[in-house]
């Protein structure tokens, strides 16, 4: 693995991953300057492209680091396109976050295989109120009803819940946070709530450990050099870049 960059790098992070950085190395001293973006952005990739854009540009305007961290995945292509500045660019080469929690893009294969009806329930998701469940019906219902008439609002709302009844099994992704078990008791009680299976189970920090550390290896990041663009690549390598 490569070692720690010196004298050190930004890092733009989703804020799911605001808890497990503070704990897992938010504060390494390689780390010089940290961004937490919103995670509604992922609601419209574009927006999310254009977003991180801007913040690696303003961190290129810095002379003491050599590189940008990027704690997010490829979240629905919104990555795609980011382009390396003056400095490198460094992601995890995983589809969404949830790879990030397990420690591996082939521990969340895994998962998938033996239980693709799975939803994940993380501090992060849950804290924005983003998980299935009543408090989240009842979060879109007041969303909804400020922008449409009643009727409206009730169709979305069905169309919320047909796409959770694709779901059969709630996961609580647990690293380690202060207030594990309550959040695992909340996502048990929305499971229950929904007619789910529940279940516990241990993440894995390395991949955000090693992320927040500076070792990056090709095999489990994707190293984009200045002047290089960030693109999806359809194969297990998620992602390559392109002149």
């Amino acid at each position: 693995m490569a070692s720690p960059l010196v004298p050190g790098f930004g890092l733009i992070a989703c804020r799911v991953f605001e808890e497990e950085i503070a704990m897992h190395g938010g504060d390494s001293p390689h780390i010089l300057e940290t961004r937490f973006l919103e995670i509604a952005l992922h609601d419209h990739p574009d927006t999310l492209r254009i977003t991180l854009q801007a913040e690696i540009n303003r961190l290129d305007e810095r002379n003491d680091i050599t590189a940008v961290a990027l704690a997010f995945a490829l979240c629905g292509c919104g990555t795609s396109g980011l382009k390396a500045g003056r400095h490198r660019l460094v992601i995890p080469r995983a589809h969404d976050c949830m790879t990030v929690f397990m420690g591996s893009k082939e521990k969340f294969a895994c998962q998938q295989a033996d239980c693709p009806d799975s939803y994940y329930f993380t501090p992060g998701w849950m804290k924005a109120n983003r998980t299935p469940g009543p408090g989240r019906l009842e979060a879109l219902r007041a969303e909804f009803s400020e922008k449409f008439d009643p009727d409206d609002v009730e169709f979305l709302l069905e169309t919320e819940k047909e796409n959770w009844a694709q779901h059969g099994r709630a996961v609580y992704l647990d690293l380690g946070t202060a207030d594990a078990g309550e959040k695992a008791a909340t996502a048990e009680i929305a499971a229950a709530a929904l007619g789910w299976k529940f279940e516990r189970i241990p993440g894995d920090p390395s991949l955000l450990r090693d992320l927040l550390a500076g070792r990056w290896d090709q095999e489990r990041f994707q190293i984009i050099e200045p002047g290089e663009i960030l693109a999806h690549s359809p194969d297990e390598k998620i992602f390559r870049v392109r002149p």
